[in-house]
C-alpha cells in the first residue's frame, strides 16, 4: 500500500493544539460483540506498520490506529515529547471517536504509551475500558534491552531538532532490527522515511526518542501497570527481536502466569511487517480466545 493510499483512507482530529492523523477501519463483517482494536505503534515509525495486518484485524471488528504527535502523518511541533503527553492524545483520539471499550494491541513504544493507559485505568481516571490486550515487541523491561548505536546517539544528543539521519542511514538502521530472512521491501523502507520526513519529523529524533527517559524514570509505573492490569493478556512476539529480546517475555509471564504467548520463530523487531500473517493469526487468537 502506497503512502498517498494510507493517508486517503485515514483523517485528522484535532486533539489538544495539534492534528493527529488516525487510520479508522470499519469491520468487513462486524461483530457486534467485539469492541474496536486500538492499535499503538512504536518509534520511529508510525500506524503505516500495520498496513499489511489491517485487513485480518478488521475482518470482524473496527480497528483504530492513530499516529502519535511527532510520527508519521500527525503534527510535528518542536516541543518536549513524553509518554503522558503521547496517552493524553490517545485519550482524545478515543474521546472524540466516542468509544468506551477498547481491546488494545501495542508494540514497542505503544508498549509503555500502553502502560500508562492502563495505569490510569487502574487509578480510575482512564475515560474508557480495556478488554483485553495483546503486547508485542518493545523493550518492556530496559535492564535486559539491547539499544542499537543509533538509539544510544540520539540520547545522547541534546533535547532539540536536529539534522541527524538521512534516508539511507534510517533505512539501514531500521531493517537491521528484523531477521534477516524478513528484510523489509525497499518500497516498505521507502515509504518508512517518506512518513518519517513529512513535515521535518526527521529532524525530531532526538526529542521524540525521550520516552526511554521516561521510562528509566518511572518503569514501575508503565511496565507495573502491563504486569498488573486485570485484563486478559496476550504476548506476540518475534523471537529474534535485537533490542526487545525475548527474554522479556519470560520474565512477564513470571508476574503474569496467567497471560499466553506466541512467540513468532524467526522473526524480529517488526513482526507485523515481517510475518503478516502470522502475527495476525497470532493476534486475533489471543484476542479471540475465551474470556475467563
Amino acid at each position: 500500500m502506497t503512502v498517498e493510499t494510507w493517508r486517503g483512507a485515514g483523517t485528522l482530529l484535532t486533539v489538544g493544539e495539534h492534528e493527529v492523523f488516525v487510520r479508522d477501519e470499519p469491520a468487513h463483517e462486524p461483530d457486534a460483540a467485539l469492541p474496536p482494536l486500538l492499535v499503538l505503534h512504536g518509534f520511529p515509525t508510525c500506524s503505516y506498520d500495520f498496513a499489511g495486518v489491517l485487513p485480518a484485524l478488521a475482518e470482524r471488528r473496527r480497528v483504530v490506529l492513530p499516529d502519535f504527535v511527532g510520527f508519521g502523518l500527525s503534527a510535528k511541533p518542536d516541543h518536549r515529547y513524553g509518554i503522558r503527553s503521547y496517552a493524553d492524545t490517545i485519550e482524545g483520539v478515543v474521546a472524540q471517536l466516542g468509544l468506551t471499550e477498547v481491546d488494545l494491541l501495542t508494540h514497542d513504544m505503544g508498549d509503555s504509551v500502553g502502560g500508562e493507559l492502563l495505569a490510569r485505568s487502574e487509578e480510575g481516571r482512564l475515560g474508557f475500558e480495556v478488554r483485553r490486550r495483546v503486547l508485542t515487541n518493545g523493550s518492556i523491561y530496559l535492564d535486559l534491552a539491547q539499544l542499537t548505536t543509533g538509539q544510544q546517539l540520539l540520547l545522547s544528543l541534546p533535547d532539540e531538532a536536529i539534522e541527524i539521519s538521512d534516508e539511507a542511514r534510517f533505512s539501514e538502521s531500521l531493517a537491521a532490527t528484523c531477521a534477516p530472512a524478513h528484510r523489509p521491501s525497499d518500497e516498505e523502507l521507502a515509504a518508512q522515511w517518506q512518513l518519517l520526513s513529512h513535515n521535518g519529523g526527521d529532524r525530531l529524533l532526538a526529542r521524540t526518542i525521550r520516552y526511554i527517559e521516561d521510562r528509566r524514570a518511572e518503569e514501575h509505573r508503565y511496565t507495573g501497570a502491563i504486569e498488573s492490569h486485570p485484563s486478559p493478556l496476550g504476548i506476540v512476539w518475534g523471537e529474534l527481536d535485537p533490542i526487545a529480546v525475548h527474554a522479556m517475555t519470560d520474565r512477564l509471564l513470571e508476574a503474569r502466569p496467567d497471560a499466553t504467548r506466541t512467540t513468532l520463530e524467526g522473526v524480529g523487531h517488526y513482526p507485523m511487517v515481517e510475518a503478516p500473517d502470522r502475527f495476525a493469526t497470532a493476534v486475533l487468537a489471543s484476542l479471540d480466545s475465551p474470556l475467563p
